[in-house]
C-alpha cells in the first residue's frame, strides 16, 4: 500500500514516472488517480449497500460530474462483466463476484496502474483462470498490472518481468525465466521452482528434448516441445 501513498516507508523513498511521490493532500489524490490497488480480501474493500454505489464512491470523492460517473461505473461493469450485478446488494455476492466488483471500483477511478495483492487467493482452479483472463484483457487495455504473490507458476507464466523480495529486500528482479534458473536466488527466498520449469530441466536432463530448447511459458508451449511418438522412433 505504499505504492499509492496509503503507508509511508520506514525509509528510502517511492517514484512513480521518476519522481517521488508527495504526501501533501492534493498530490495523494492525483496518485490514487493513476495507482489503484485491489486487496487480497474483497470484503476488505466493499463497503456500500449496493454494487452500484460501491463503484461510484471513488469517482464521486474526485468532484466528477454525476454524467462522467455513470459513464465510468457503466464501462467498469463492462471491462468486469458485471453489468447484471449493479442492482445486487454487496452481502450477497459470491466471493469472486466481489473480487470482480472490487476491480471495477478501481477501475471506475481510471488508473494507469491497479496492483493487486494474491489476486486467486480463495478461487478455485476455473475461476482462477476466468480471474486471470479479466486481468489478460486489463493489459490488452493498456493498464499496467502489478502482481504480488507467493504463487511461483502464476508469477513466472504470467509476469513479463519479475521482482523476487525476501524479509521486505529486492533480492533479484529481471525476465523470470532467468531469475528462476538462478538456483541461489530461489533457495534465498525459499521458493520452489514453477512446475513448467521443472518439467522443462526433467525432460532436457533425460534427453527428450534439446539443451537449446526455450523455456516454456506455459503449458500448451511445453506440450508443443515434447517429441511425438514417431520423432521419438526415428
Amino acid at each position: 500500500m505504499q505504492f499509492n501513498g496509503i503507508f509511508r516507508p520506514n525509509s528510502g523513498s517511492i517514484k512513480y514516472q521518476g519522481h517521488d511521490i508527495s504526501y501533501k493532500n492534493k498530490a495523494l489524490i492525483e496518485l490514487r488517480k493513476k495507482v489503484g490497488i485491489v486487496f487480497q480480501d474483497p470484503d476488505s474493500q466493499l463497503f456500500s449497500a449496493s454494487v452500484w454505489q460501491d463503484i461510484s464512491f471513488g469517482p464521486l470523492n474526485l468532484g466528477l460530474s454525476e454524467e462522467v460517473v455513470t459513464e465510468r461505473v457503466k464501462q467498469a461493469l463492462i471491462d468486469t462483466e458485471t453489468t447484471d450485478l449493479e442492482d445486487k446488494p454487496t452481502h450477497l455476492l459470491s466471493y469472486g463476484q466481489k473480487k470482480r466488483v472490487s476491480i471495477a471500483g478501481v477501475l471506475a477511478m481510471g488508473p494507469e496502474v491497479i496492483i493487486f495483492d494474491e489476486p486467486t487467493a480463495g478461487l478455485d482452479p476455473r475461476h482462477s483462470q476466468e480471474f486471470m483472463q479479466l486481468l489478460e484483457k486489463l493489459s490488452i487495455l493498456g493498464k499496467t498490472i502489478i502482481l504480488s504473490t507467493h504463487d511461483v507458476d502464476l508469477a513466472y507464466s504470467w509476469s513479463d518481468r519479475l521482482v523476487i523480495m525476501s524479509s521486505g529486500e529486492i533480492i533479484a528482479h529481471g525476465e523470470p525465466g532467468e531469475l528462476f534458473l538462478r538456483p541461489k536466488i530461489v533457495e534465498r527466498a525459499d521458493l520452489a521452482l514453477p512446475w513448467l520449469i521443472e518439467m522443462h530441466i526433467e525432460l532436457v536432463q533425460k534427453g527428450w528434448l534439446p539443451p537449446s530448447t526455450p523455456l516454456p511459458k506455459t503449458r500448451e508451449d511445453l506440450f508443443r516441445t515434447i517429441p511425438v511418438k514417431n520423432d521419438l522412433a526415428g
